[in-house]
């Protein structure tokens, strides 16, 4: 029995991170017949089909193989072997650190170097040659011998799974339009819209565009898409702290509750929500260890009922906002000077204060309306004051004397 053709899926891996302008993989990188590849591939073998187009440069750590009529518009960097086929065209370079198998009409513009063998001649292709060598090995009776070699070829790369570019697909840093499903793995970063029969995303995946398909879309967990996703006939499935930017639009939505949707969801068939996991919120997050796990006192203290306001207002001294004159009592003034001069805190002036005890110079006061001070100076219609004090004392200067006020009336 003949298994599946591994060229009827687009396969991308675990960890492939498609960069600005490359596509980095840790494995291996098989492209099929008749494909374009708008970005530069890194690998560590790179196999391409017929009429293949590579609009970047080609770094492999390993083996590098074209088929016939492949055009690479770049340089070709090769860790190990190099296999050329017929009419294969690179624009840039060719270095090779092993041997070089090259076919007819081999066009390389700007010349090729090989530490190598270089061999002009039509090579034979991987699997057909791994055919030829176990047939023969097998016809020698050599069964052990042919099934070490097998063992050691299917497992050379296993531990990395090789990305698979099917036949006819087209692949830039805009989109990646494939006419097969489409499966994409774990930590991955893609950029540009993806279109295909089928896709299945796994976790923790980044992708920086739109999924469109015609059957079913699968998001696994805390995956991001930066765009919509789109169905023709097919269900979408949301999975736990998945983030979608855009809408969706499919026959039947399964969404969790732990997912995020920023755009519109249109189900013909209706949405069905999933409860979260335990042990995350809402945003596919863990939720934080319960300190009771560990040991720690979480007894809140019990609260505190507020006192009435009545109760309150009631407690509080009662002020009267307005006092009989030679009641009230002022506040104790400051001892920094001010415009008032010291005051002491020990001193409370009263409300009012009487005539006898004011500081208003009333000898001044009379002069000025008697309009002796500073001159005579007559007042033709004005009443007229005269102000005198007795030397209570007998010192002359009139200080500590009760001031006696002496009004006229000019009219009189």
């Amino acid at each position: 029995m003949l298994g599946t053709d591994p060229l009827e899926e687009l396969s991308i891996p675990d960890g492939t991170h498609v960069e600005e302008h490359d596509l980095a993989a840790e494995g291996d990188v098989l492209v099929g017949g008749q494909s374009t590849v708008e970005l530069g591939v890194r690998a560590k073998t790179v196999v391409a089909g017929e009429r293949v187009t590579v609009e970047g440069d080609i770094e492999a750590d390993g083996d590098c193989r074209l088929d016939m009529w492949c055009d690479v518009d770049g340089n070709v960097l090769v860790g190990s072997d190099a296999y050329l086929g017929e009419r294969v065209h690179i624009t840039g370079q060719l270095i090779v650190s092993g041997d070089l198998d090259i076919g007819d009409d081999v066009e390389i513009e700007d010349g090729f170097e090989a530490n190598g063998w270089i061999v002009i001649r039509n090579p034979m292709p991987t699997i057909v040659f791994l055919f030829v060598y176990l047939s023969h090995l097998l016809r020698l009776g050599e069964k052990e011998a042919a099934a070490e070699v097998a063992d050691e070829f299917l497992a050379a790369d296993r531990a990395a799974e090789p990305v698979v570019i099917p036949r006819g697909a087209r692949v830039s840093d805009d989109s990646w339009r494939v006419s097969t499903p489409a499966s994409i793995g774990d930590d991955c970063r893609l950029h540009g819209n993806i279109r295909a029969t089928e896709i299945d995303v796994g976790t923790d995946t980044e992708v920086f565009g739109s999924l469109r398909a015609k059957g079913s879309i699968d998001l696994g967990a805390r995956t991001v898409v930066h765009g919509d996703v789109t169905t023709r006939g097919g269900d979408v499935t949301v999975g736990p702290g998945t983030h979608v930017r855009g809408d969706i639009s499919c026959d039947r939505c399964e969404l969790s509750a732990a997912a995020e949707i920023e755009g519109t969801i249109r189900a013909r068939d209706g949405i069905s929500l999933e409860d979260a996991p335990e042990g995350s919120t809402e945003a596919g997050e863990t939720e934080a260890a319960d300190p009771a796990a560990d040991g720690e006192d979480t007894a809140e203290p019990e609260p505190t009922e507020p006192e009435p306001k009545a109760e309150l207002e009631a407690t509080r001294p009662v002020e009267p906002a307005i006092v009989p004159i030679g009641e009230g009592e002022l506040s104790p003034r400051s001892t920094d000077g001010g415009a008032f001069g010291p005051r002491s805190f020990d001193r409370i002036d009263r409300a009012t204060v009487p005539i006898e005890r004011g500081d208003i110079e009333w000898e001044s006061v009379a002069r000025r309306r008697s309009g002796t001070e500073g001159g005579p100076e007559e007042r033709n219609g004005a009443g007229t004051g005269t102000g005198t004090g007795t030397d209570d004392d007998g010192d002359g200067d009139g200080a500590g004397d009760e001031p006696t006020v002496v009004v006229t009336d000019a009219e009189e």
